[in-house]
This record gives structure tokens, sequence and C-alpha cells, in this order.
């Protein structure tokens, strides 16, 4: 674990910050510490129990525990990357776990990566402005960073939180987390295929004759390509270069149709999907947020980089995508037309993008 002493100078730098900036979110409080969430967390352990809440590490199988979340009821689901925060309300259904890969497919839609759960933790904190306690479960990636948040509700069934964590509270309670080293790439933005060596016949070949949106990242990985720069060289037939600001027109243009629309959002971790119509679009400075019974998303404008309209051809015709990535190329979120396999895509979906086409489309330079 993280050096005592190193762990009390960081508690007491976070608590001076929470007394200057008691609004403060905990991620920017990290940020500003130089430090990480879960490091930020694990400070906590060293309160023990206290009337401004506490901290307890989780142990145990992090499969097991996801899967008796469906005993808590109803909860609220947070998945959240540098630029997005996706927050669905509704109860975890039939989790299922094929090695390290989970599977949720009710009203809270999530793909989890349980390689990157490496810790744990359960929160109580008080709410702000009333009486009570906020109660979470938190999970963190080997560098402390979140991947996936789960906070109780008014609905949630309180008796089995308690005993949710007698069985996995962990026996080490001791403070502080062993990091593990920043990778030097992401999937995402692993280095590319240098032009000279890659074929882009072969691969306009290969992508044309894809038959399922879930079989393209084996297609990258034959070509040794991330995403962004398989776009660049593809050609339009298959992906268009769109301007950032194309992704709260995409916004707008669903909530003035009633479309149906699949929004995902990832972490490291967990891939998080909303699937429905939206309505309330707020904008909060920074900020551009949908605020539905059930579903919220605060989307971060000025950090989307780049937006892509991409086309994978499949058994069921073309599906369509909108795209947005940061400065870094990570991905930050997925947009679709609502579908289920066997469909074909809506017309209507098909439709918005033809429009933001027209409207945003970048001139592409250097298309083989």
């Amino acid at each position: 674990m993280t050096n005592v002493t190193d762990i009390h100078v960081l508690a007491e730098q976070w608590q001076s910050l929470r007394q200057q900036e008691p609004k403060m979110r905990i991620r920017d409080a990290a940020l500003r510490l130089g430090a990480s969430e879960g490091e930020l967390l694990a400070t906590r352990l060293l309160d023990g129990e206290s009337g401004g809440g506490r901290v307890v590490r989780l142990g145990g199988d992090f499969k097991r525990l996801l899967r008796d979340i469906e005993l808590l009821g109803e909860v609220m689901a947070l998945t959240r990357n540098n630029a997005m925060v996706h927050e669905k309300t509704g109860q975890y259904k039939g989790l299922t776990v094929n090695g390290n890969m989970g599977l949720a497919l009710g009203v809270i839609d999530l793909r989890i990566f349980f390689s990157r759960f490496v810790y744990g933790f359960a929160v109580e904190e008080p709410l702000p402005g009333a009486d009570g306690m906020r109660r979470s479960l938190q999970f963190f990636n080997g560098r402390g960073e979140a991947v996936h948040k789960i906070y109780l509700t008014e609905a949630s069934d309180q008796e089995q939180y308690t005993q949710l964590l007698a069985r996995f509270q962990s026996e080490d309670q001791t403070p502080g987390m062993v990091l593990e080293p920043l990778p030097e790439t992401t999937p995402e933005t692993a280095p590319e295929t240098t032009p000279a060596d890659l074929d882009v016949a072969a691969l306009r070949q290969d992508w044309s004759a894809l038959k399922d949106v879930h079989h393209f990242q084996a297609l990258l990985k034959k070509y040794h390509l991330n995403r962004i720069n398989a776009y660049e060289v593809i050609g339009e037939e298959y992906a268009t270069e769109l301007a950032p600001e194309v992704f709260v027109a995409a916004l707008e243009a669903a909530q003035a149709s009633g479309l149906s629309i699949m929004l995902f959002v990832g972490s490291e971790g967990v891939i998080q999907i909303h699937t429905g119509p939206i309505s309330n679009l707020v904008r909060t400075g920074d900020w551009f947020n949908i605020m539905d019974k059930g579903f919220n998303l605060h989307a971060k404008t000025t950090l989307i980089d780049r937006a892509w309209l991409v086309r994978k051809p499949t058994v069921d015709g073309v599906v369509s995508s909108l795209e947005l990535y940061d400065g870094d190329g990570n991905q930050l979120a997925l947009m679709f037309g609502e579908r289920k396999n066997g469909q074909p895509e809506l017309e209507g979906w098909r439709l918005i993008l033809e429009n933001l086409q027209q409207h945003y489309a970048l001139e592409q330079e250097g298309v083989a």
C-alpha cells in the first residue's frame, strides 16, 4: 500500500481543499492534487466511521458482487470518461459473466470488462443540503481511475445493501493503494500501420464484406489500425469527418424528431448504453446535458475534438454511427438509431445523419 505518511499528507491536502471549495467534485479534486480519485477515497479509510460518512474497502469476487446488485432493486449506474458522464436509473437484471466479460441487457445496459475492476469501495457521505446519507459502490482500475459507480436511490433496498456490504467488505482496511504504471498506449491510440505498409484497397474490400458491426474490431486488428487511422483512409463511402459541433446538433435533431436512439459511453472498464428517445436538453456553460427521467448525460463539448459519421455493412443493411473523440484519440461516445439484430437501420436516423453531413462535413485530405 501507499506509504502511510504520504496518505496522511494527501488526506490533509484533500480536507483543506474541501474546506476551501466544498462543492468541488472528487474527480476535480484529484486532478488539482495530482492524485487519482481512488487514492483520495483510500485516504478516507483513515477516518473510520464518523458523522461525515465512511469509506469501506471491498474485496472478494467483484463478478459475484455485480451479479448481486440486482438484489438492491432500483439504483443509478454511472459510467464516465473525460468528457461524458452517462447516468442510468433502473435495476441490474440478469447480469451474465463469461470469463472476464460481463453483460447486462435490462434498462441498465452494460458491457463490463472485469479485468479493469481492481479496487472497490463502499462510500457513504452526507447528502448535500439534506438529511441522510448517499450510499454508493465505486470501482477503479489499477491506476485509481473510476471505471463504474453504482448509487443507491430512495427506492433501493437498504437492508440488502447492508447484507451485500457484510459479504464483500475486505478484511484489509489499510489506507492507500498500490498503483499500476500508466500505459504507454491505449487500444484506441495504439501505434498504427504506416501508410506505406497499409493495403488500402484490401482494407476497403474487407470493410465492404462486413456482415456484423461486432466484426469491426477484428478488421482493425487485422490491419493494425485504430479507429481514427482507419477512418482517415477508408474514403467517404464509409467514413466522413464532421465538425465537433455535430454532436449537439444530432441530439437536438433526435429530440425534435422523437426518434429512439442508442447512446454509448465507455470508461476503461464499462460501456454503458441508453436506448430510447430523449427530450430535456439543457446547456450549462461548457456542458450540454440530457436531463430525462431515468437517464442523464453530461457532455463537456469543449473536449470533443473530432467527430465521424461511420457506415458499416451488415447482413441487415448498412449501420451508421456518429462517433466522438478527444484530442488524444480516445473515444468519448457512440450514437446510433435504435436497432436490434435482424432489423434494418431506422430510416429516420439515416435521414438525420444525411442532413448533418450536409451541414457539418469537413474536407478530407490524403484519402487514397
